[in-house]
């Protein structure tokens, strides 16, 4: 599978085939999601209408977890087995997983404010997501900071396969350290802790924010073959 999509010409057909049908069903997810997260589910009894944050932070969150393994899979595939797109889909994932994360980061602290009466508090999952954005920062700054882009893809690669470490520290940091952050409300044994009204929003959402994150990548990936084939054309006519 891998192989197969490792060709550009055979990523591009693919990805036309599967765009529009994501736009489509991200738009109604994402809309309908946010009609229902806005206007239909109910204020919190304790946390009122800041709870409708959690439609923004939450999918936020996942996309910025989701988007560093998406990372740390492709510096695993380019210095493992040199795939082609490896390192054009690193560097169209990392600076959309870096808004994500700094999303995550902004809505955390307009959340912790009222609840916790500040806007940061050093607290395991904070501070573990903040470690995160910065591993985004450094892959950033590495695959683009040489004067050659192909020098760059190798050390980026490394750190986004050293920054996977983190993850599961984001992950489970409320289990283990006693934090301010609350525990699992989705993915947890007994199943969600949320009542459906906004149990449905939050799902919607997230799917809405997965097929964003997709279209963008698809978007970014395209833009990035196209420039390294115009410098192909160029280096050829000017050879």
């Amino acid at each position: 599978m891998f192989d197969y999509l490792a060709n550009p010409s055979r990523f591009i057909r693919l990805s036309n085939r599967l765009f529009m049908p994501i736009c489509i069903i991200t738009v109604i997810c994402l809309a309908y999601g946010l009609y229902l997260g806005l206007f239909s589910s109910p204020a919190d009894y304790q946390q009122g209408d800041t709870v409708r944050i959690i439609y923004i932070h939450v999918p936020a969150a996942w996309l910025a977890l989701f988007g560093y393994v998406g990372l740390g899979l492709c510096g695993l595939f380019y210095i493992v087995w040199r795939h082609p797109l490896a390192d054009i889909a690193a560097r169209a994932i990392a600076p959309v997983g870096a808004v994500f994360a700094f999303l995550t980061l902004i809505t955390g602290a307009l959340w912790g404010k009222p609840m916790w009466g500040a806007w940061w508090v050093w607290d395991a999952r904070l501070t573990s997501m903040l470690i995160l954005f910065f591993f985004y920062l450094g892959v950033i700054a590495l695959a683009n900071g040489f004067d050659r882009p192909e020098r760059g893809s190798r050390p980026a690669a490394l750190l986004a396969m050293v920054g996977v470490i983190n993850v599961p520290i984001v992950k489970f940091s409320v289990d283990w350290w006693n934090t301010l952050h609350q525990p699992a409300s989705l993915l947890r044994s007994g199943g969600p802790a949320i009542d459906s009204s906004m149990l449905t929003p939050l799902i919607l959402m997230l799917i809405g924010a997965h097929g964003y994150f997709i279209i963008v990548v698809i978007l970014r990936m395209r833009a990035l073959l196209a420039e390294r084939r115009l410098a192909a054309m160029r280096l050829r006519s000017g050879a």
